[in-house]
């Protein structure tokens, strides 16, 4: 009864295990593409506000001119958004997606004063009471990171493109 039960088991996992490689890192890539397309959408269709905070944007970025930056953001947003839907080039728009929410957080949501830890983490939620507001950006670079160093997953144009590369190679799946 026990090695049966063991065996049941087992196949579950097995079965999750291979769910995962073809899905697991799906809901990831989809949740940040609708963020960031959304929010590169915001700023396609609005003004522009970075002049108001360009002495904020950390080196070397506070070098370039607002409405480069402007644009340099918002089109990383949106193909950025578009690449990770269909798996796309994931790592690389992973990194720039990740650099640019570094800049983000340094510039807008990172608390302007604090002195203490305590004052710090006040700034860990969505809302900005005044003392910064960088949880969901945090929560964004958490979720690029596997992407960055995982890749998209086996549904992703990404391991189409890679399986077509080596086929005909000893290396086709």
């Amino acid at each position: 009864m026990r090695d049966k039960a063991i065996g049941w088991i087992n196949i579950l996992l097995n079965t999750t295990n291979h769910a995962g490689e073809w899905i697991g890192l799906l809901g990831l890539r989809l949740l940040l593409a609708w963020e960031f397309f959304e929010s590169g959408l915001e700023k396609a269709m609005g003004d522009n506000w970075f002049a108001d905070i360009m002495e904020r944007f950390p080196f070397p970025f506070n070098l370039i001119p607002t409405d480069v930056s402007w644009q340099i953001a918002t089109w990383s947003e949106l193909i950025g958004g578009v690449a990770l839907a269909i798996g796309f080039a994931t790592r690389i728009f992973g990194v720039s997606l990740t650099v640019l929410t570094l800049v983000a957080i340094a510039s807008v949501h990172w608390p302007e004063h604090w002195e203490t830890w305590s004052d710090l983490v006040m700034g860990y939620v969505i809302t900005d009471d005044g003392h910064g507001n960088f949880k969901l950006p945090m929560l964004y670079l958490g979720m690029l990171l596997p992407l960055i160093l995982s890749g998209p997953g086996k549904l992703s144009l990404d391991a189409l493109i890679a399986r077509w590369a080596l086929r005909g190679t000893n290396g086709w799946r």
